[in-house]
């Protein structure tokens, strides 16, 4: 998820405490290096940036495409809709990201997306990726905050810090710009988290390719 300008962290709810890895988490890092599972989330949002009292920041989208190493191919784009336990979408959320209430009432719970992750796509096994840090922070702080097992290994891969790197730019840039500068086109949504992570799927295939050369 990219974070506009309005959005900023609220001490009391937005905190996130690292998570301790264990030596058997260790030593499933990124076991299998036939994919990289793309991830972008859309969480509650509000004008402001901090929750209304009582509420917590919810995931309610999980966007994933797996790109597959040995070819370059974005093999699936899946939007996994998520029912939020803790707060409401806001007016501001769903001009944000165009997603209402209603539509993710009909999402499922976020331990059973977890559990999808999981079950479906190994991602305890395999090495994932997303646009920024915000997304493996509030899959952090949500699994600690509702007692649900972590659904990722430690093996992240930063792409904004990536595209920044590879590029030689003095600070990280949004996806948008970072598509700019690296000649692709932003396809559907900005703000759904399957097509961002469609579009962040595209940038890590354009960095390999450049490593690869």
């Amino acid at each position: 998820m990219s974070i506009p300008p309005t959005l900023v962290e609220c001490d009391s709810h937005d905190s996130v405490m690292p998570v301790k890895f264990s030596p058997r988490n260790v030593n499933r890092m990124a076991k299998r290096l036939d994919h990289i599972l793309v991830i972008d989330i859309e969480s509650t949002c509000w004008e402001g940036g901090c929750p209304p009292r009582g509420a917590f920041n919810d995931i309610i989208e999980i966007g994933l495409v797996p790109v597959e190493l040995s070819t370059g191919r974005r093999l699936e784009k899946r939007s996994i809709l998520v029912k939020p336990e803790r707060s409401r979408v806001s007016p501001f959320c769903t001009e944000l990201t165009t997603l209402t209430q209603e539509q993710v009432d009909r999402g499922i719970l976020f331990k059973d997306a977890c559990r999808i992750l999981e079950d479906e796509y190994l991602s305890q096994e395999r090495l994932w990726a997303s646009f920024g840090d915000y997304d493996r922070r509030q899959f952090e702080k949500q699994c600690r905050d509702q007692g649900v097992r972590y659904p990722f290994g430690p093996s992240h891969l930063n792409a904004k810090t990536l595209v920044a790197i590879s590029r030689g730019l003095p600070t990280e840039v949004g996806l948008p710009q970072a598509m700019a500068l690296m000649g692709l086109k932003l396809e559907g949504t900005h703000h759904r988290g399957h097509d961002d992570a469609w579009n962040i799927a595209a940038v890590l295939v354009e960095l390999m390719k450049k490593w690869r050369a």
